[in-house]
């Protein structure tokens, strides 16, 4: 890639919006890992992305949506490319009981949005450390409620630009996964169809579900949330806890001594040390059980080599 190129293009297609070179990961992900990225692009309207996806379909450059990193592991090597970063499309509009949603939005901004307009359908999303995008994009859920029980409608683009519009019906929409993420759209605008309620009940949900969070998760310590996808007719966490792995560790991050679901970076631990346990523990559960524990965090990115010195600002 012609990467002097690349910025000069970049700064002729963005007008509210910025990027910066050379972005260390590890400051945009919850696991505290992670190397850096060519092009850090902040687009601050879908315009903006529009164009950027354009340039760099026609160009051949590889883009990688990142939203609030609460669920992915990027490696040490960091991401060639564009990394598009849609976080300043935070809007939130309710008309009756429907809920128009910017995708860089915190899903947690919306439950409690949701909340103060007495509207119910969004509070199993009160403690889900992602946002909007990223929860379409994986279908997130907490407590026995998912993104597809409320969502209406989703604006998307596709990889060279073009605006689409997904009902529920045709987001197939199921565990941890969606057609956004089977095509590799990224997330504009979500629709949520809410229903009224009372406040006060709204909050009872949402300090109950809260409680139950800080109780059983290692909220203490940077992770990537829930590793592994839940077996069929079993629990991941409590498999990992059977097989003896709570508090295992592999260089700074080890399986919570808290929730075994969950792996903490408790010392400078790297996406390699990530990636090492995740593999041990899937293997050592399997060797055990005969269960093949699934992952759900996403792993992206690049292992570790000597890039070469190729920009200048």
């Amino acid at each position: 890639m012609d990467y002097k190129k690349i910025a000069e293009n970049l700064s002729a297609l963005l007008v509210k919006g910025t990027f910066k070179t050379d972005v260390p990961l590890k400051k945009h992900t919850y696991t505290e890992t992670g190397g850096v990225a060519d092009f850090y692009v902040t687009v601050y309207d879908f315009e903006e992305a529009s164009r950027v996806l354009e340039y760099s379909y026609n160009n051949r450059i590889p883009v990688t949506y990142l939203g609030n990193g609460s669920n992915i592991i990027i490696r040490d090597g960091g991401i060639r490319g564009i990394v598009l970063n849609m976080l300043k499309l935070d809007y939130i509009e309710v008309d009756a009981d429907v809920l128009t949603v910017g995708s860089g939005c915190a899903i947690i901004d919306a439950s409690n949005f949701a909340r103060d307009h007495s509207l119910s359908g969004l509070e199993f999303a009160c403690g889900i450390p992602g946002s909007v995008g990223g929860a379409v994009y994986m279908n997130a859920g907490a407590y026995g409620g998912e993104v597809k029980d409320c969502l209406l409608e989703v604006t998307v683009l596709d990889e060279s630009g073009k605006k689409i519009v997904l009902q529920n019906g045709e987001l197939e929409l199921g565990y941890r996964k969606s057609v956004v993420q089977q095509n590799d759209y990224v997330v504009v605008e979500a629709k949520f169809a809410l229903s009224t309620g009372n406040k006060g009940d709204i909050q009872a949900v949402m300090d109950d579900l809260t409680e139950r969070r800080e109780r059983r998760q290692p909220l203490e310590y940077p992770s990537c949330g829930s590793v592994f996808q839940r077996p069929p007719g079993n629990f991941a966490g409590k498999l990992i806890q059977d097989a003896g792995l709570q508090g295992h560790r592999i260089g700074g991050v080890e399986v919570s001594k808290k929730h075994a679901g969950f792996m903490v970076n408790v010392d400078n631990g790297s996406a390699s040390d990530y990636e090492e346990l995740i593999k041990h523990v899937q293997d050592k559960v399997f060797n055990e059980f005969g269960v093949w524990l699934n992952r759900e965090v996403r792993i992206i990115g690049e292992p570790v080599y000597r890039r070469s010195k190729r920009y200048e600002q």
